[in-house]
């Protein structure tokens, strides 16, 4: 196979590919190839259907654009950068030397990307792109990337930098920005009175953590140099700069940061919020519930428990069977798990998306005795009949309803970005913020990003991705006020410490494609004691006191050209009392 030349996280490239290559490049991680080579070319080269169904026979999405060397135009580049936002990543592109791929990659870049960290990131592959600076620096000068004015006359606040959401993303990316820039006006519009560290909701739920353990007062947790709106946003006008909020004033912004996290759609599940809190249903999904998880636990000594798993994306997707694995786990050390069927009913086809732990995985699956059933979807619950039904789809694509029995049911309901989000102009297709998965930027607005659960970017939705992705935003937010290109990305970090057993953790950590990223030299699949402690002692301590407050521990953002410019505001970026 022909060497591979990484560009970036989510995009390599190469010279010509063989039929033959497709599963090495499975095995490797990637998900997605782009051809970008005419059939015909040459004589020796295989046709793009033969390359198709070996890429798609081991499960690879496959693009065919072809391109003529020496002859891209606007529209081929258009169509590229079309390509990277439907695919998945990680992607590799091909031509017959590779040169071609690459001159799409930064041609589709250049829109927001600096032209010397395109050019020094294809020189650094092996690609001399400098002909092609002109372009580039016209593409890069085009972008609008100074905010419009507000509108004149009126009396509607401006911010440097505003941002939707107190949660985990937005105290933390708030932090970073004036760590890196403490002169900027700064505010967070939230209007809860409360912040939660919602990973520790399944340590209450099995009794490790008590529940006040995992909450504070938003105002502490609201970086003290930035100002707090206690309100709720409800939309968006970007070409005005402007978010609105609930009693119909407006807010402007030079750059918004939009992270209001996600929404449990409790709809979904007919009869779940009559139920919820008795007849012995309960989620660790909800702060009030937890609690009702570790008194259920305890007081089931035989019969039948249920644990659910909805279609994705969730928040933490380990969750779910963490509940499980640490329900089990107690009914094991009093002796009455032999006279407990446990089922896990999961609405996905594995269980878990990053191969590499499936084996350890299985291993307590056997060890507790828990019956898997996959593709099967929670849709009702009759908590009085201790009944719940499954949408349950075959091979075939056919589905059946399935009723299922329970005396013990932990459910989890689908997710989805909150309504204002969904009904917004900032929404993809799905209902999420639309970003470029590296920047995590708004691919039509330039002064636009997003984190969190919220954001559009395919990586788990956990705690540990918001700690990546914060210093990202916030690197690329100054460069945006600065005018400079983005050279802070990110790698779909995330991590899920998959609580085994109680003192035992598995501490899964992956980015894009499932490529494993391990912060520690040991092997991440095997359930160690250290990670336990990671887990259960350390990490409320981090959450609180290290994310939210701009310690970036062990966060330090991957840049374009790995030399990141330091970005030094001018004095138009600091807004004057008659401004305010």
């Amino acid at each position: 196979m022909q060497p591979i030349k990484r560009l970036t996280p989510f995009i390599a490239v190469s010279a010509q590919l063989e039929p033959a290559d497709m599963g090495a490049l499975a095995a490797a991680g990637y998900r997605s190839v782009i051809n970008n080579r005419p059939d015909g070319e040459a004589e020796d080269q295989p046709a793009s259907a033969a390359i198709e169904a070996a890429a798609r026979a081991v499960g690879l999405d496959y693009r065919h654009q072809p391109v003529v060397s020496g002859q891209i135009g606007a529209a081929d580049v258009a169509q590229f950068r079309q390509l990277l936002d439907e695919v998945k990543g990680p992607v590799l592109a091909f031509c017959r030397t590779g040169t071609r791929s690459t001159t799409l990659w930064a041609l589709a870049e250049a829109h927001h990307l600096d032209p010397d960290a395109l050019l020094d990131t294809a020189k650094g592959a092996g690609y001399d792109l400098t002909a092609l600076r002109p372009q580039l620096e016209e593409r890069f000068r085009t972008l609008p990337n100074q905010p419009l004015k507000a509108p004149q006359g009126g009396h509607t606040p401006k911010y440097d930098v505003l941002v939707i959401g107190g949660g985990a993303a937005g105290c933390a990316v708030t932090a970073s920005i004036l760590k890196r820039a403490p002169n900027l006006r700064v505010a967070i519009v939230e209007p809860r009175e409360r912040h939660y560290y919602q990973p520790g909701w399944t340590l209450v739920g099995a009794g490790v953590f008590e529940r006040n353990d995992t909450e504070r007062e938003m105002g502490r947790c609201i970086p003290a140099k930035a100002q707090w709106i206690h309100a709720a946003a409800v939309g968006f006008e970007p070409e005005q700069q402007q978010v609105v909020l609930e009693d119909g004033s407006r807010l402007g912004y030079k750059a918004l940061v939009v992270a209001p996290g996600l929404a449990l759609n409790w709809d979904a599940i007919e009869g779940a919020k009559e139920t919820l809190g008795k007849n012995g249903v309960t989620s660790n999904y909800v702060f009030e519930l937890a609690p009702y998880t570790w008194q259920l636990v305890q007081a089931l000594r035989k019969g039948k428990a249920l644990f659910t798993q909805p279609p994705m994306p969730i928040k933490c997707a380990g969750a779910p069977q963490k509940a499980m694995y640490l329900s089990c786990d107690w009914w094991l050390k009093q002796g009455v798990l032999s006279d407990i069927q446990v089922d896990f009913c999961s609405a996905g086809a594995v269980l878990f998306g990053v191969a590499d732990f499936v084996p350890p995985l299985m291993k307590y699956v056997e060890r507790y005795g828990a019956n898997l059933h996959f593709n099967h979807n929670l849709i009702a619950v009759d908590g009085p009949a201790h009944k719940a039904w499954f949408k349950v789809t075959g091979a075939d694509g056919q589905s059946r309803t399935v009723e299922k029995d329970f005396d013990f049911l932990h459910l989890v309901p689908p997710q989805r970005a909150p309504e204002f989000i969904r009904q917004s102009v900032l929404a993809n297709a799905d209902g999420w913020v639309e970003v470029d998965h590296e920047t995590l930027r708004h691919p039509r607005y330039g002064n636009i990003f997003s984190l969190g659960d919220v954001c559009s970017a395919p990586n788990a939705k956990t705690a540990a991705a918001v700690r990546k992705q914060a210093p990202v935003v916030a690197e690329n937010v100054l460069a945006t006020l600065t005018g400079h290109g983005l050279r802070a990305i990110y790698d779909g970090y995330g991590s899920c410490p998959l609580t085994v057993e109680r003192g035992k953790v598995i501490l899964a950590e992956f980015g894009y494609g499932g490529k494993l990223l391990p912060t520690f030299p040991f092997d991440p699949t095997v359930p160690r004691r250290l990670a336990w402690n990671l887990k259960a002692k350390w990490m409320p301590g981090i959450y609180f006191d290290l994310m939210l407050k701009g310690h970036e521990w062990l966060a330090e953002p991957k840049h374009l050209d790995h030399e990141p410019r330091p970005a030094e505001l001018p004095a138009a970026c600091n807004f004057t009392e008659e401004k305010r």
